[in-house]
């Protein structure tokens, strides 16, 4: 078996630019994108905070207050709040579970279906226009080297919760 090379080190802490990593790079990239998205998403009368859940919600990715809460990564307080704002546009229903009454469902109303029916539409624009000029071969190189950078993040988070087991 042969001996793995030591990983490239392409940063070097005395001349680290902050402009010039990965990370800083994608964070200016998911900013622009989220001010689009919610530029255009205003014109269905949602804020960034609000478009999310309703989606996840229509994906079928949550139904309770605790799964959206893990899934957007959000203070159970703060989604109670947005829930209620939402609930107050009526596009979102509460309901007690049948079979647990401790625990609340959510449901996407008829109105809450319509506009979240709205939200592939606007996020499929953003990224075809922020991937203008690019071939579909540039396109899938891009998904591809994005999820390398993701799966190398998942094995650090995987291997310092090995570490702390």
């Amino acid at each position: 078996m042969a001996a793995s090379s030591p990983p490239r080190r392409f940063y070097d802490g005395a001349r680290y630019q902050y402009d010039h990593s990965v990370g800083h790079q994608v964070y200016q990239l998911l900013q622009l994108m989220r001010r689009e998205v919610e530029h255009r998403m205003a014109a269905h009368d949602l804020t960034d905070a609000q478009w999310r859940p309703l989606w996840l919600l229509a994906i079928g990715q949550a139904n309770t207050p605790a799964e959206l809460a893990r899934e957007l990564d959000m203070d159970p307080g703060a989604l109670t709040r947005l829930l209620d704002r939402l609930v107050a546009k009526g596009l979102v229903a509460r309901e007690r579970s049948e079979s647990d009454r401790r625990v609340v469902q959510l449901a996407l109303t008829d109105a809450g279906r319509t506009v979240a029916g709205q939200v592939p539409h606007v996020l499929a624009g953003v990224n075809n226009d922020f991937l203008a000029g690019f071939t579909r071969a540039e396109w899938q190189q891009l998904l591809a080297l994005i999820g390398r950078l993701a799966a190398n993040g998942q094995a650090l988070q995987a291997a310092r919760t090995g570490a702390a087991a």
